[in-house]
C-alpha cells in the first residue's frame, strides 16, 4: 500500500511462492476505512465487492470494445496510478522483486519492511 500525497510505503504484505497479489490481500484482511479512496489495476476486480471505495478499470467484454467514457475512465486511474508504479521501480532499483530472490524465504519480508523504511526515510529527509 502506498499513500498518495507523499508516495511513502504504509504497509507490505508478502506470501509464500507464486500467489497473486488479490490473494494475499484477502488472506491478510487489513482494515480500509469506507471514505478511503483505494485505486487498483484490473488484476483486482472483486476488490469493489470488499470495499466501497475501491475503484479498478473495467475490462474490455467479449468481442465489444469499450465505450468512451470507458476508456476515459481508464486513462484518468492510469494518470493516478503511475505514482504506485514509481514506488514499485524504486523497490525494483534495489533488486528485490526485479529477479528471483536467492536467499532465505523467511527474511524476505523483513527484507521488503526495511527496504521500504530506506525509502520513506529518503522521501522524508530529501537531500
Amino acid at each position: 500500500m502506498v499513500e498518495f500525497a507523499t508516495e511513502q510505503i504504509i504497509c507490505t504484505a508478502v506470501d509464500t511462492g507464486r500467489t497473486h497479489d488479490f490473494k494475499v490481500l484477502k488472506r491478510n484482511r487489513l482494515p480500509f476505512v469506507s471514505s478511503q479512496l483505494c485505486l487498483a489495476d484490473r488484476g483486482y476486480q472483486g476488490f469493489a465487492k470488499r470495499h466501497a471505495g475501491a475503484c479498478t478499470p473495467p475490462k474490455k467484454r467479449h468481442q465489444q470494445p469499450l465505450a468512451k467514457e470507458e476508456k476515459q475512465h481508464n486513462r484518468t486511474l492510469a494518470r493516478l496510478r503511475v505514482k504506485v508504479e514509481h514506488v514499485i521501480r524504486r523497490l525494483k532499483i534495489f533488486r528485490i522483486f526485479s529477479g528471483r530472490y536467492r536467499n532465505r524465504r523467511k527474511r524476505f519480508g523483513l527484507r521488503l519492511n526495511l527496504i521500504a523504511g530506506l525509502l520513506n526515510y529518503e522521501l522524508a529527509h530529501p537531500s
